[in-house]
């Protein structure tokens, strides 16, 4: 009988996106610095960040990272930050002129995957995105089905 509640992520992984692999096919992924308020960093220790509905944008030059909810720091109340401001992403400027190409074409976007620390520097990992139609979510729920059942027949043996 299989399992119910939350998934758990990957370790080390503080919040991983699950909904984008769904919604979108993923091309191309980076790794990206986050800069943050001290109060954010202790709230993403605790585990306290969604990115459900986060998306990342290129605006002067710069990546910016929307919708994230890190949620607030209690013990740092009164100098606490706003939940969902928009976050700078760090990146090589090669990186940023790809990106700017890439985000230009139709219906390619940039959709965070997953944040986490990579030694004391948080870090998050975006993709280049392209949405996937209803009949490609189908499909990908067919195949997931499949495999699930015949990974059972072949536990059952």
């Amino acid at each position: 009988m299989a399992k119910k509640g939350k998934r758990k992520a990957a370790p080390g992984d503080l919040a991983t996106n699950r909904r984008a692999s769904h919604k979108y096919n993923l091309l191309e992924k980076w790794e990206a610095g986050l800069i943050l308020m001290g109060s954010e960093v202790k709230s993403l220790r605790d585990g306290k960040v969604q990115l459900k509905d986060a998306y990342a944008h290129v605006r002067d030059g710069e990546v910016w990272l929307h919708n994230m909810h890190i949620a607030p720091y209690p013990p740092a109340a009164r100098e606490g930050h706003e939940p969902e401001r928009p976050r700078k992403l760090l990146l090589h400027r090669n990186q940023i002129e790809r990106i700017v190409g890439k985000t230009q074409e139709k219906g390619l976007t940039l959709v965070p995957t997953r944040i986490y620390f990579s030694g004391r520097n948080a870090k998050v990992e975006i993709a280049l995105a392209q949405g996937k139609d209803l009949h490609d979510k189908r499909r990908d729920l067919k195949a997931r089905d499949q495999r699930r059942e015949i990974e059972r027949a072949l536990s059952e043996r």
